[in-house]
């Protein structure tokens, strides 16, 4: 079964990463000094995903749609981010969003529904 799933990423796995190149939101256009503000806020942020993984590509069409730039960290290509993931995150699930706090907490947040809320709450355009 396993080998099952990996074979299906492997055929549907381009066609998946070329949907989401031909359908990429535009982004939200901010002032100079407005999107300074957002991408130094995104500084810590990381988020640790797969490329082909369906619920990784709704949070990174999220953060285009937002026009963030937060650090993509591949765990299923980068042993040593999926071992981060699992020790300090403790589940290797993906998608999960690192978020750094400025008195040094570290929050980890699962679930794409979730990272996509957090997202918009912070750093939506009104």
């Amino acid at each position: 079964m396993k080998y099952f799933f990996r074979l299906l990423r492997i055929v549907l796995g381009p066609f998946m990463l070329l949907k989401e190149s031909l359908t990429r939101p535009k982004g939200v256009v901010r002032s100079v000094a407005d999107q300074t503000k957002v991408d130094a806020a995104c500084q810590k942020l990381a988020l640790y995903q797969f490329a082909t993984c369906p619920f990784c590509i709704k949070v990174r069409k999220e953060m285009a749609r937002l026009s963030l730039t937060i650090e993509l960290r591949n765990t299923q290509h980068v042993t040593e981010h999926r071992q981060t993931l699992l020790a300090q995150g403790g589940s290797p699930k993906v998608p999960c969003l690192k978020i750094s706090n400025d008195d040094g907490s570290v929050k980890w947040l699962y679930e794409s529904k979730d990272i996509v809320h957090y997202l918009q709450q912070e750093f939506a355009v009104i």
